[in-house]
């Protein structure tokens, strides 16, 4: 009979191929499953083999998961009973170690026969409630069984679901609080995530500002403030602005004790600081030292600087700098080395008598040829 939905050429029923040959072997393969079978003649098919419990490597040692598939070389290796064993031959993916695993149905389960170890998750069945397979009872030997075994079996299976009664229905219960009233419950959850994306509208609107006003690159993300960081910085700021307070007041003491060392203070009405004005309490040790430090050098300093006191005393030294010394002096020079006694901070003061003097009028004829002619050079 011919073949449907597929394709069969005319020449393999001119030729009448169709009669000696199958399709497959008119085709050039041997088997039906093509390259999967090319181990077929030692037994072997290639077959895709899911992992179904946790490995490790015995050569690379890394962890291969559960549900890693290979394409395994399956193989018939015995019997248990009427029920064959297979094994599945795989090759590690992360190196060239290959490694079998093989069927157990004794145990209705896979061990690892070689090239890998296999996690142990074992888990206790009557402890979790599960139903334990070839399970023998003592005594049970053949067709024989044991009917007091048999009692306890049912004995320990009640006792099993009385326990796990009152945990099951608090289950139900809890099921039953959290899924009653779905509107409600979505109600709830929508209301909560509108609060929630109002609040990243808003921080992302500000980010997007700032990555604007400073040309950040639009998948930098900002670090959320908190309360916690707030304060935090709060007390850094106040720390270091106390900080700044005693470092201006050490250095500010130390300048006034090296000028007065050097004797070049310049004492300015901004920086004098009335003590009286202060309370005690409202200053810090350190500071009212520096205030008292400072106050004690002025006056020391207004006592014996000339130049700032108001009555200046005049040296009655001879031997002071004078341009004119080595030429004869005239009248006019007379009248202009006369000393002043009064002087306040530098400038001359002069008596009246002095004033009136030199506001007197120079006569045009010889004083002013005096003035401009002999002045006592050789």
């Amino acid at each position: 009979m011919q073949g449907f939905n597929k394709y069969y050429s005319p020449d393999y029923f001119e030729s009448d191929d169709y009669k000696k040959k199958s399709l497959n072997q008119y085709n050039g393969k041997n088997h039906g499953l093509g390259d999967r079978a090319r181990k077929i003649k030692d037994g072997i098919l290639i077959t895709r083999f899911e992992l179904p419990f946790n490995i490790w490597c015995n050569k690379c040692q890394n962890h291969i998961g559960m549900g890693v598939r290979y394409n395994a070389e399956k193989k018939k290796v015995g019997m248990y009973y009427s029920t064959p064993i297979y094994s599945f031959r795989c090759k590690c993916h992360l190196c060239d170690n290959w490694f079998e695993i093989r069927t157990d149905p004794q145990n209705t389960r896979y061990v690892v026969e070689s090239g890998a170890r296999q996690k142990n998750e074992e888990w206790d069945e009557v402890e979790n409630g599960g139903i334990v397979l070839n399970r023998k009872e003592e005594g049970e030997s053949g067709s024989d069984k044991d009917s007091f075994a048999q009692v306890e079996k049912q004995t320990t299976d009640r006792q099993i679901a009385s326990s796990s009664k009152d945990r099951l229905e608090d289950l139900i219960e809890f099921s039953d609080s959290r899924n009653s009233d779905p509107f409600a419950l979505s109600q709830k959850l929508r209301r909560k995530f509108r609060n929630e994306k109002a609040e990243l509208i808003k921080h992302s609107s500000g980010d997007d500002q700032l990555r604007l006003k400073y040309s950040l690159p639009s998948n930098l993300r900002f670090v959320v403030e908190n309360e916690r960081d707030s304060k935090e910085i709060d007390e850094q700021t106040r720390l270091a602005q106390l900080s700044m307070e005693s470092y201006q007041t050490d250095q500010r003491a130390k300048r006034i004790r090296t000028d007065a060392e050097i004797g070049s203070v310049k004492i300015s009405n901004s920086r004098k600081i009335n003590l009286r004005s202060q309370s005690a309490g409202s200053l810090s040790k350190s500071v009212q030292l520096s205030n008292l430090t400072d106050q004690i050098l002025t006056n020391h300093r207004k006592f014996n600087d000339p130049f700032l006191s108001n009555n200046s005393r005049v040296s009655s030294n001879t031997n002071t700098l004078n341009p004119t010394s080595n030429r004869q002096q005239t009248d006019l020079d007379r009248q202009i080395s006369i000393k002043p006694k009064e002087v306040v901070k530098g400038m001359v003061n002069l008596r009246a008598d002095e004033r009136l003097r030199f506001n007197q009028k120079v006569e045009p004829t010889e004083s002013l040829s005096k003035l401009v002619c002999d002045y006592g050079s050789d």
